[in-house]
C-alpha cells in the first residue's frame, strides 16, 4: 500500500498518539485534529509483551468513520500475526509489529503486506539495529522506540538519536529505492524532536507535546516545518502553562 504517496520527504510526518488524548472524547479529538496531523497512532498492548493493556480492534473500527487519515496500529504483543489480522479487519492502514518477536514478526509482516495494508517494524531501545535487515524489503515504516518499552514519563535515551542515524544508514545501504519512513517514538518533546529529525527521522509519534499544547494546531505546524536531515530547526512553540507536560 503506497501510504506515503501524499507525504513529501522534506516535511516531518506527525503520527499523533491517541494514548495521550482525552480517552473520554476520542472521536471529537480525531475529527478536530485530522486537519493538522498526518496519521493517528494507536498503541496496542497485550499485558505480556509489555505490562499495559492498551487499545483494541473495535476501538480502531469505531474511530474509522471519524477521519480520512491513516490509522496506525503499533502492536506491542507476543502474537503479532493474530493481532495483525484483527486490526486488518478493523480497518487499520499501517500495522507495525516488533522485531523482538522474531519469526512471528516475519509472518505478521507478510500477512499485513499480503492484505494490502502498509507494514511497519518497531524496534526497542536495546535491540541491535542490524536485526531489522531481513525485514527492510517488505516494510513501509520503521518505528524506532527511544524509551524503555512499557514506560511513560521518561526522557529519550542518550543513544536514541544515534539509533535513528544508524537505521537511516541501513535503509540507504539495503533498500535505497524503497520508501521506508523512520518514525521516532518515545520522549517526543520540544527539546528532543529537532535532534531526531536532524538525525534522519522522517516523522515522530507525538502525544502530550500536541495534546498538552495550548495551541495544538500551532504545535503541529511547527513540527511540520522541521525537515528530516536538517540541522537547524525553526523556533519552538511556547510551552503550555502549569506543570511540565508528561512525556509520551
Amino acid at each position: 500500500m503506497p501510504i506515503w504517496t501524499n507525504h513529501p520527504r522534506q516535511q516531518l510526518l506527525v503520527d499523533l498518539s491517541l494514548w495521550s488524548a482525552d480517552l473520554t472524547d476520542l472521536g471529537a479529538q480525531v475529527r478536530r485534529l485530522s486537519r493538522h496531523a498526518d496519521l493517528f497512532h494507536l498503541d496496542v498492548a497485550d499485558g505480556h509483551f509489555v505490562p499495559q493493556l492498551l487499545f483494541f480492534p473495535d476501538l480502531l473500527a469505531a474511530l474509522r468513520p471519524h477521519t480520512g487519515l491513516p490509522l496506525h496500529a503499533h502492536l506491542m504483543v507476543e502474537d503479532p500475526a493474530t493481532a495483525a489480522d484483527w486490526f486488518i479487519q478493523a480497518g487499520a492502514d499501517l500495522i507495525s509489529v516488533h522485531v523482538e518477536t522474531g519469526q512471528q514478526a516475519l509472518h505478521a509482516v507478510d500477512l499485513i503486506a499480503g492484505s494490502g495494508k502498509a507494514a511497519g517494524l518497531a524496534i526497542g531501545l536495546d535491540t541491535q539495529p542490524g536485526t531489522v535487515v531481513p525485514f527492510l524489503d517488505r516494510i513501509d515504516a520503521l518505528v524506532v522506540v527511544g524509551t524503555p518499552l512499557g514506560t511513560r514519563g521518561t526522557p529519550p535515551a542518550a543513544h536514541a538519536t544515534g539509533r535513528v542515524g544508524a537505521l537511516r544508514e541501513l535503509l540507504r545501504r539495503h533498500v535505497p529505492d524503497r520508501d521506508v519512513r523512520i518514525l521516532a517514538d518515545g520522549g517526543i518533546r520540544r527539546n528532543s524532536v529537532a535532534a531526531l529529525a536532524a538525525a534522519g527521522a522522517h516523522g515522530v509519534v507525538a502525544g502530550s507535546l500536541v495534546f498538552g499544547s495550548p495551541d495544538p494546531a500551532a504545535t503541529l505546524g511547527w513540527l511540520h516545518n522541521l525537515t528530516p536531515g536538517q540541522p537547524t530547526p525553526p523556533p519552538a512553540p511556547p510551552a503550555a502553562g502549569g506543570p511540565p507536560e508528561p512525556i509520551r
